[in-house]
């Protein structure tokens, strides 16, 4: 069969699939943003204010990290050239780690390309055909498929059900070799939290390890901003925490912290850190400012919990009173990007919310709130949402 006709037979079939999506109004399609400002950007040729992304410190646009890019630009490369164990290594890469370590009060962290490429590599180390991993119902999808990657047993547990992971842990004594339970620290659509505390009870009385994908509360949560753990108050209890660089601290790529002897295991072990070119060392470099920003500007964080505070009072959605992600139930997927369309319109970038991502007959709106966000910003919002929704 010659090449075009295999080309043919695939795109044949590849359009048909994406009809499907047509059909369903599930189908996406990219928008380019430009010209981020704080929480105003560019996109389709107007100006919005952005409610819709997870710069949650208003740091994606900080100019102080663009500097500390330009800095490291002058001495040095943009790529690494590869993987961290052949040569892509860089002392810059090894200074983040150190300082991501100390500030997370864990003895080693490691970086990754990103969340999804954390928990892709760290879990299915971890855990394997004779091991057993416990999943919160509403996880990342990037936790679900390190899960299945893992070829462990899967035992979903429904979400936030301690009551139903404990009966699941009680009925498994003895099976398995190794324990895992894996959950969201801020879950992602909802922006509920897992209760840590309850956790590591629960994990310590049936001997199993902790896994806590951290994205979404690493920066925001907690007095110094080092995540959900230091909210709960158990971060010498929890086993692994993963975080993101490229939410509240503006920049891209990812890291695991934990004991010496875990990160000593995943920079063996880790697949998608052993075969992967190592991230470009500037984004080290700007991501060691961010940091720094962090720990040094506490400000930002409270300014985010009053800007948060103040639009989920107004739309009387519970959860956090402070929670950054707030969401708006819609129903169906037609009606939610329709409604997500109409704010657009106005200036008002959210997210519209549909299946894969949330389960069938949820989608929403998902707002999330930044440090950057102005009160005329929020009011314009509200008053967006208002007449849009009467009209929906």
């Amino acid at each position: 069969m010659s090449a075009s006709v295999t080309a043919s037979s695939l795109d044949s079939a590849l359009a048909a699939d994406l009809a499907t999506l047509d059909r369903a109004g599930l189908r996406r399609v990219l928008r380019p943003t430009v010209r981020r400002r704080g929480a105003h950007v560019e996109i389709d040729g107007r100006e919005a204010i952005d409610f819709s992304s997870n710069d949650y410190l208003g740091l994606a646009s900080d100019p102080r990290l663009a500097s500390a890019v330009v800095a490291a630009l002058r001495d040095r490369a943009l790529g690494a050239g590869a993987a961290r164990l052949i040569s892509g290594d860089h002392p810059l890469h090894e200074a983040l780690e150190r300082e991501l370590a100390e500030f997370k009060k864990a003895e080693a962290a490691l970086l990754f390309g990103s969340g999804y490429l954390a928990n892709v590599g760290a879990i299915p180390a971890l855990a394997g055909r004779r091991d057993v991993i416990y999943a919160d119902a509403l996880n990342h999808a990037s936790l679900i498929d390190a899960c299945r990657l893992s070829r462990a047993e899967v035992r979903t547990f429904p979400h936030l059900d301690l009551a139903g992971l404990a009966d699941m842990l009680d009925a498994d004594r003895g099976r398995f070799r190794r324990r895992l339970i894996v959950v969201d620290g801020v879950f992602s659509m909802d922006g509920d939290l897992f209760p840590l505390c309850e956790l590591t009870n629960i994990a310590q009385a049936y001997d199993a390890w902790t896994y806590v994908d951290d994205a979404h509360g690493t920066g925001v949560l907690g007095e110094h901003g080092r995540g959900s753990a230091e909210h709960w108050r158990v971060e010498s209890q929890i086993d692994v925490i993963m975080g993101t660089l490229g939410k509240a601290f503006g920049v891209a790529g990812a890291y695991v912290t934990g004991s010496r002897v875990l990160i000593d295991y995943l920079l063996n072990r880790a697949r998608a850190f052993v075969f992967t070119t190592a991230q470009p060392p500037a984004l080290a470099a700007a991501a060691s400012a961010a940091l720094r920003i962090v720990q040094g500007e506490p400000e930002l964080r409270a300014r985010l919990g009053r800007n948060a505070s103040r639009v989920r009072s107004a739309l009387g959605v519970p959860g956090p009173s402070n929670g950054h992600i707030i969401p708006v139930l819609i129903g169906e997927s037609d009606a939610t990007m329709r409604v997500g369309a109409e704010l657009r319109e106005r200036g008002i970038l959210v997210g519209a919310v549909r299946p894969p991502t949330v389960p069938l007959g949820t989608s929403r709106l998902r707002i999330t709130i930044s440090a950057a966000h102005t009160d005329d910003d929020i009011e314009r919002l509200l008053a967006a949402l208002a007449e849009v929704l009467l009209r929906s």
